[in-house]
């Protein structure tokens, strides 16, 4: 669900900028790339995995968190998407879509009890998040080859910022021109954004250390020490010390770690081999 929200967000926001551009992006082509039954992260492969992973542990969710789900999935299989991706109701769409996908976010935080089931499904939020955000902001930074140094405008951060859903927040946060380094540090090291590295990697601490508390084994242990060293190796990095090779550095390193962190995590706690 956390992947169909961040793709949704940055469906909408390349389909909105195209306009704002004065041309725009095929409908079709958004519409294959979100309803493509091939292609394994388009939205109705997401969401139809979502539904058969909430089938599968229905004891452990709650009514209305499997309601949310099955209703998106619904959606999602109706048989009019493609048209109204065909015509000018493509945002339309998405709007639905996403007002579904912060439905069921509201949903699980009001409904889910706090136990383990909770703490796992955060955990797989988290980790899709900050996996999104090193993507996102990698990509972007690539755009200037890593050279902080080099003058951008703010304008020319939008497509990173609001694909976070972050943008209004900079321009009510940052007051510096040094633009790149305001984006640099509202996306990595902003502990009140969201969306934020270090914000998606604390409470993925938070829900890893409340698994491992009820689930003492050496394994876990080391899965804890593990995650450990990606948090602070983000957690204690100095902003100011950050140069193109390091900047690469992070986002590549980061991104590894945390793809075998989640290997190791899928590997102990669900693999019944």
């Amino acid at each position: 669900m956390e992947r169909a929200d961040g793709l949704l967000r940055v469906a909408a926001v390349r389909y909105t900028l195209s306009l704002d551009k004065l041309f725009t992006l095929p409908t079709d082509e958004v519409g294959e790339g979100l309803f493509d039954q091939d292609n394994p992260n388009s939205l109705r492969v997401i969401l139809t995995r979502a539904r058969e992973n909430a089938r599968g542990v229905q004891d452990h969710i709650t009514k209305e968190v499997w309601e949310a789900v099955n209703a998106i999935y619904h959606l999602v299989e109706g048989h009019s998407l493609e048209d109204q991706f065909s015509s000018f109701g493509a945002l339309h769409v998405m709007e639905q879509f996403t007002r579904h996908c912060v439905l069921y976010a509201g949903i699980t935080d009001i409904t889910m009890p706090r136990g383990v089931g909770w703490n796992f499904m955060n955990l797989g939020k988290y980790m899709e998040r900050s996996l999104q955000t090193l993507a996102l902001s990698d990509k972007e930074f690539q755009v200037i080859d890593y050279n902080m140094e080099e003058t951008r405008d703010i304008m020319q951060w939008r497509y990173l910022l609001l694909c976070l859903s972050g943008y209004e927040l900079h321009l009510k946060t940052y007051r510096s021109s040094s633009y790149n380094f305001n984006a640099l540090h509202q996306v990595l090291f902003n502990e009140d954004f969201p969306h934020s590295l270090i914000y998606s990697l604390t409470r993925l601490q938070r829900h890893l250390n409340a698994i491992v508390k009820e689930n003492r084994s050496p394994e876990s242990e080391a899965l804890l020490r593990h995650f450990g060293r990606i948090y602070s190796k983000a957690k204690y990095m100095d902003p100011e010390s950050i140069n193109g090779r390091t900047l690469q550095q992070l986002f590549g390193e980061t991104r590894t770690e945390l793809l075998l962190f989640g290997r190791r995590l899928g590997q102990h706690f669900f693999s019944y081999s």
